[in-house]
């Protein structure tokens, strides 16, 4: 037995001088060197007393020595769980207690505050900030730069993602071995990546899209990236020419069109635009390839499934779709009350089944069986259709999930918090377009008889509680919800009286 997933990704780079990392200082990271750096931290991981199959969370700004944790999990068989940054202490304690964490790692800024999270999940602490300066990084100075590799095969777990529903607690979607290195195996191949491709990799590494899919395919072709920690659109521009593909959500590239420096001469080495977590406007697609000459290619996946869908690499790329199943991948619509099958141009739920699809939810075998049929098929929650062509369009989501910015935001998580307010008798938090973000979410709040909620108290408390990408960018008081006959608040009555909102 091997160890699947390492093998493929890490093993084969033990020896390559290649550039693997372009920092954005402009140094540079080999595979070799990443690789060596890895194994430090999977000897400090396995020295804390980590068995295998046991969690290790990290809650840290996006570097190499981050990524390295991943590498390091992988290799010794750990089990690995990125938080996003901007998620409280509030929101980290349940992820971390839920999963059973034994290792924590968080910035040394932080450590006071999440130090009590960490003793309360029984987990150990350690610190590592975005220079590769922290407690973590101590230990594993004096560390053997070789480790040998535990065996692990398809069906092992490598990592964790929690997923939010529309109601209850986070889940935590447990990713094998298989899930993520077939879905890599097939994009890479798809997307026609080599050794020559560097990515211009902008995205966060808390979650799909900027980890399993944008650095696993890296890894697998043996290129390199220009791993900067957050998309600033200077850094972009300037470091765009030294690009062969970059992988993102419609903010980026909306963002890139609002800058004249952005134009077809800056773009002309790029071989590859990819798009998703989140609908790309038309318009976008229109004025994309107009300035620059190159059709984006969007994509559809999720936490649970990694990706799906895709447009073609080479053929027509559809405004308004995302493309085909991929290799190995079956997408059929259904009936969202029946769960029979229905025909193209019907609309449906969207229903997949392949080695991407996840092994189902920590802990929670009822939720579990809700979603992932005894056939292997996952019932995404989004609704779509597939078109006389083959094309899948996705229509809507069948769960209120709001997508801003790329990151997944769950109305009814904020609705919680805003009917605790003072003078709050109920809420509905619906998501409005926005040209920036695509979506943003608004909050709507009916006042309790004779009272008078004090919207900038309610604003400030959200700010303290919530990750800021979940904060409502704007809140609006009405005197009641629109409902049905059944009383159910009708949400989308509320996104049609606030479509223009924002122009």
């Amino acid at each position: 037995m091997a160890n699947i997933l390492y093998d493929a990704l890490f093993g084969k780079h033990a020896g390559c001088d290649t550039p693997f990392l372009w920092l954005p200082d402009g140094s540079k990271v080999t595979h070799a060197a990443f690789l060596k750096q890895a194994a430090q931290f999977a000897h400090v991981l396995t020295d804390a007393g980590l068995n295998v199959g046991d969690r290790v969370a990290i809650q840290i700004d996006k570097s190499g020595a981050s990524l390295a944790i991943y590498a390091a999990c992988v290799q010794a068989g750990f089990v690995f769980l990125p938080l996003n940054t901007a998620y409280t202490a509030d929101e980290v304690e349940y992820f971390v207690e839920n999963s059973g964490a034994r290792v924590f790692v968080c910035d040394p800024a932080n450590a006071d505050g999440l130090q009590s999270v960490a003793d309360g999940a029984g987990a150990q602490l350690e610190t590592l900030d975005i220079d590769g300066v922290g407690s973590f990084a101590d230990k594993a100075a004096t560390k053997e730069t070789t480790f040998v590799t535990v065996d692990r095969g398809a069906d092992d777990l490598a990592a964790f993602l929690y997923t939010s529903g529309t109601t209850g607690r986070s889940k935590g979607a447990m990713l094998s071995h298989k899930n993520l290195l077939s879905n890599s195996e097939v994009l890479a191949d798809l997307w026609q990546f080599t050794s020559d491709d560097v990515l211009l990799h902008a995205l966060p590494i808390f979650h799909t899209h900027g980890l399993f899919v944008a650095s696993n395919i890296t890894l697998l072709a043996g290129g390199s990236m220009i791993f900067l920690p957050k998309f600033d659109v200077d850094v972009v521009i300037d470091k765009l020419p030294q690009a062969t593909t970059i992988m993102g959500v419609p903010t980026f590239y909306t963002r890139l069109l609002n800058d004249d420096r952005f134009s077809k001469e800056l773009a002309s080495k790029m071989r590859l635009f990819v798009s998703g977590s989140a609908p790309l406007l038309a318009e976008t697609h229109i004025d994309f390839e107009a300035r620059t000459g190159h059709r984006i290619l969007e994509r559809y996946g999720m936490t649970e499934t990694n990706m799906n869908t895709s447009n073609p690499f080479e053929g027509e790329r559809r405004a308004g779709t995302v493309g085909f199943p991929l290799q190995g991948v079956e997408l059929k619509i259904t009936d969202p009350n029946t769960g029979e099958t229905l025909p193209n141009g019907e609309i449906g739920i969207l229903e997949v089944r392949g080695d991407n699809v996840f092994q189902g939810y920590w802990q929670m075998p009822e939720k579990t069986a809700e979603e992932l049929r005894e056939d292997g098929f996952f019932i995404t929650g989004d609704m779509g259709v597939i078109d006389g062509d083959g094309y899948v369009q996705i229509v809507g989501r069948n769960k209120d999930l709001i997508i801003s910015g790329g990151f997944n935001i769950y109305p009814k998580e904020i609705e919680e918090v805003l009917d605790a307010q003072n003078g709050v008798l109920e809420s509905a938090v619906v998501g409005v377009a926005h040209a920036d973000f695509g979506e943003t979410p608004v909050g709507v709040l009916i006042p309790k008889a004779g009272a008078a909620p004090d919207l900038e108290a309610i604003t400030a408390h959200l700010h303290n509680t919530l990750a800021r990408f979940k904060h409502p960018r704007k809140l609006i008081l009405m005197d009641a919800l629109p409902r049905n006959t059944m009383g159910k608040v009708q949400k989308n009555i509320l996104r049609d009286q606030l479509k223009d909102l924002f122009g």
